[in-house]
């Protein structure tokens, strides 16, 4: 509509953080859109002979409780490693990462 900037015209002010870094131990810190989530850490996955329920449990069933979590990514659009991520799920703070079979 006239009167109205285009979207490309917003500015985000430089001291709001645009989206979440995380640091992977192999490249250093990117951008958060380079990861996939796969897993709370620690969850064991079901043989290949279980049943369409259990495997729907594993795959979407979450504790999500608020606080420190460790959970499996993969740094899909970097190297290409999976890799541990310790964060708050309540802030979304990064406490830290390490390679998996570190």
């Amino acid at each position: 509509p006239a009167g109205r900037p285009a979207l490309r015209h917003i500015q985000i002010g430089w001291d709001e953080p645009i989206m979440q870094r995380f640091p992977c131990p192999h490249c250093g810190p990117r951008d958060e859109v380079e990861f996939f989530y796969a897993a709370d850490a620690g969850k064991t996955r079901p043989g290949r002979d279980c049943s369409a329920e259990d495997w729907a449990r594993y795959r979407f069933m979450r504790k999500n409780a608020k606080g420190p979590a460790k959970e499996l990514w993969l740094h899909a659009g970097g190297c290409g490693q999976w890799i541990f991520i310790q964060r708050d799920t309540l802030t979304h703070a990064v406490i830290g990462s390490e390679a998996l079979g570190a």
